[in-house]
């Protein structure tokens, strides 16, 4: 934590200078009441006559102390949040920048609702801790410890009577907080659970309102809120039971100090004003215990909050960046050697044995069943996941062996499941191109077939786009995407089932258009269609992780038993009844 503390320490200490500032303050006045009440109202070195000058005298005296100390508590303040704030943007941009360069297994073991949970309570907590540390450390320290030497300087009795308190006082904090320490930790992991159920379900509220789903949610919701209502209500029982013995015990502390210091003043050996002065220094020592276990409170949380932020940023990416930035062989070619692959925590390989290459300007179209690897071989090209065993190729290189950022701009990417952000149409193309000039971006959206339901709404392409792109229909969001990969200037498109949403005749004039605007371009096809992959140079047919066939559409009629079955239960029986 010291890295993100050690800028910002100057702030720290001027709020801590300020702070002793206004505690001392408040230890003096005490002892000018008690000046006020014996020499200015009783006259008790006057022979009892009362002095009214020296009462406005000390109390104009408070009365500028209050003013000071009230200034210097301001400011203290004003210190105290230019170095929390501070501390808490610039762990949060870090963890933000962190979470950016975690692989997807990586992700997938924190959970999204942990993340965002980290990166916003948890961060506030140490924010808070930090805050708390430097203000209520001080201040607290200064409080109880003053007013104890206050009072052993006014009296060693009334010294005496507050130490011996103080043992039971600090016992009855460390008891509360050895129980409810646990409970902190406890208490993020099951905000992590409520956060991940809320983006989970507000994200897929469309699916829950189908299905009628909406009870068993509640439910799920319910439960899981209900474990962190109990969890924070047993933290808080145990504060609640703290507060009323720490407030019993300095009230006995105060009635004590009262009758001995009626005692001593019976015998002259106290005066009024001195009893007055030792019951304020225990109200002050009071509130510094009082401050004290809402410090405690505030620390064990933040420390527990930091042990998860701590997680997040000594996390290493898991994808070790290469050197490379461009590859010795022909641009845009790509080669699978001898690939096998298992994710992460998985026993079982997803692909095996893959050996393929993919020459510069080829399109080669990948079939294959639900689950036999299409997806995954393609994520293996742009280096979301490393190959359990063999190398992929691009440009003649391994892609480990490149910097991720210079092998990503070579690659294009267009996904089913396309994701869209809450900004104008006209952004959502550019997104992977920033500044893209107006006139590119409409020339990627005619090649995308996008430009006639874009130039149809009311802004064009400044309409902005819903959430998660929730005003757009499947098609319409899925041109928008693929108009994002064309704008690209990249050596390698990937559609991944891009086009599942556009009806045939749309998909054939895209590719006509895509095979014009981008003839060097290198491009593969993930589909399950018949009709968007029959005019590919080769077609890749996978089979349970391995490449069963590859050829041309006629080649693989001829040979291969699987693509003879897509093609009859697609095209092959409607044709025959056609002839």
């Amino acid at each position: 934590m010291w890295k993100y503390i050690k800028p910002y320490l100057p702030y720290a200490v001027l709020a801590g200078v300020f702070m002793v500032g206004e505690v001392l303050m408040d230890l003096i006045q005490p002892g000018i009441m008690s000046r006020i009440v014996d020499d200015g109202v009783l006259g008790l070195a006057n022979g009892g006559r009362g002095d009214l000058s020296l009462i406005w005298t000390l109390g104009l005296q408070m009365v500028g102390l209050v003013l000071f100390g009230g200034l210097c508590g301001s400011l203290n303040n004003v210190f105290v949040h230019m170095s929390g704030q501070n501390i808490g943007n610039e762990m949060r941009k870090d963890c933000f920048r962190r979470i950016m360069t975690f692989s997807f297994p990586q992700v997938d073991r924190f959970g999204t609702g942990s993340l965002v949970t980290r990166v916003t309570n948890d961060i506030t907590q140490v924010q808070n801790f930090v805050s708390q540390f430097v203000r209520g450390m001080i201040r607290t320290s200064l409080l109880m410890f003053g007013s104890i030497f206050c009072m052993f300087r006014l009296n060693r009795n009334f010294g005496w009577i507050v130490l011996c308190a103080f043992p039971f006082l600090v016992g009855c904090l460390a008891f509360c907080m050895s129980k409810a320490n646990p409970l902190f930790s406890k208490l993020q992991a099951q905000l992590d659970a409520v956060n991940a159920i809320m983006q989970e379900d507000v994200s897929g509220i469309r699916v829950i309102k189908a299905c009628v789903r909406e009870a068993y949610e509640k439910h799920r919701f319910g439960k899981v809120n209900d474990a962190l209502i109990k969890t924070q209500m047993r933290t808080l029982v145990i504060f609640a039971f703290m507060n009323p013995v720490v407030n019993a015990l300095i009230y006995i502390v105060i009635a004590i100090l009262l009758l001995a210091g009626s005692y001593e003043v019976r015998q002259g050996g106290t005066t009024p004003g001195s009893v007055m002065a030792a019951i304020t220094y225990t109200t002050q020592l009071l509130n510094g215990i009082l401050m004290l276990v809402m410090l405690f409170q505030n620390i064990s949380r933040g420390l527990a909050s930091w042990k998860r932020v701590r997680e997040v940023l000594h996390s290493e990416p898991e994808l070790k960046d290469g050197t490379l930035t461009e590859g010795p062989g022909q641009p845009g070619e790509i080669e699978f050697r001898d690939v096998s692959f298992a994710y992460p925590g998985g026993g079982q390989k997803v692909l095996e044995h893959i050996n393929l290459t993919i020459r510069r300007g080829e399109t080669v179209a990948i079939m294959g069943a639900t689950g036999c690897g299409k997806t995954t071989l393609v994520n293996l090209i742009s280096r979301f996941y490393d190959v359990t065993d063999g190398a992929v190729l691009v440009d003649g290189a391994d892609v480990r062996d490149y910097r991720q950022q210079a092998l990503r701009e070579k690659i294009a990417v267009a996904l089913q499941k396309s994701e869209l952000f809450s900004q104008t149409i006209g952004e959502n193309i550019a997104w992977g191109l920033p500044g893209a000039e107006e006139a590119a971006v409409k020339a990627a959206a005619v090649t995308a077939q996008a430009d006639g339901f874009v130039c149809s709404t009311a802004e064009g392409y400044g309409t902005v786009v819903a959430e998660r792109g929730m005003s757009l229909s499947g098609g319409q969001k899925q041109r928008v995407s693929i108009a994002r990969a064309v704008l690209k200037p990249a050596e390698i498109l990937i559609f991944d089932d891009a086009t599942s949403a556009l009806d045939l005749k749309t998909e054939a004039n895209l590719y006509k258009a895509l095979r014009e605007a981008h003839p060097d371009s290198t491009k593969i096809i993930i589909a399950q269609r018949i009709a968007s992959v029959r005019s590919a140079d080769r077609i890749v047919v996978l089979e349970n992780g391995r490449i069963s066939a590859c050829g041309t559409h006629e080649e693989l009629l001829k040979s291969c038993p699987v693509y003879q079955d897509i093609y009859h239960s697609q095209i092959g029986r409607e044709e025959e009844s056609h002839g």
